[in-house]
């Protein structure tokens, strides 16, 4: 392990491959999911760093439901959750906006629309009104759920709560 812990991805030529989203995005550029163009990777990069620092924000609550940390998490959710998730999906509401494709970049679908949407599974199993005053980032997630080869995955994985 190149640092000394997990995640890796290791390559059939050896080459181990550290941290959670150097291996997202090494795989996104290998499949074709980074975006069309630099521009566009770059612009799902940012998505993705934005979509991190709204897990930052989220911390209380998120780390609450795993039990990793003992609070109320009603009332993170309430000080925490619904104020970041507002300004989150402020933010994505204006790339569906803006993108012609449905997904968030016009390019069509990239490892950000794919990250984002996973995560938010979770938070909509712990939280099913996560979505409710949201009906275009709905319909996004929707339309990114439904995608057959995410449909295969989601049957053929049982879900582990997080």
């Amino acid at each position: 392990m190149p640092f000394g812990q997990m995640p890796v991805l290791e390559l059939k030529c050896g080459l181990q491959i550290p941290q959670s989203m150097a291996i997202a995005r090494y795989l996104a550029n290998k499949f074709g999911y980074a975006g069309k163009t630099p521009e566009e990777a770059a612009l799902a990069d940012a998505l993705i760093d934005q979509f991190k620092d709204f897990y930052v924000e989220i911390k209380p609550y998120y780390y609450g439901k795993l039990g990793a940390i003992q609070n109320d998490t009603e009332a993170e959710k309430t000080k925490t959750l619904v104020p970041a998730r507002d300004k989150f999906l402020g933010i994505i509401g204006k790339f569906l906006k803006q993108s012609s494709s449905g997904f968030l970049l016009s390019g069509g679908l990239t490892y950000a629309d794919l990250m984002i949407v996973d995560n938010m599974r979770t938070l909509i199993g712990w939280w099913p009104e996560y979505l409710n005053g949201f009906p275009e980032i709905k319909a996004w997630y929707d339309k990114v759920d439904s995608i057959p080869e995410i449909q295969k995955h989601l049957a053929s994985h049982p879900d582990v709560g997080f």
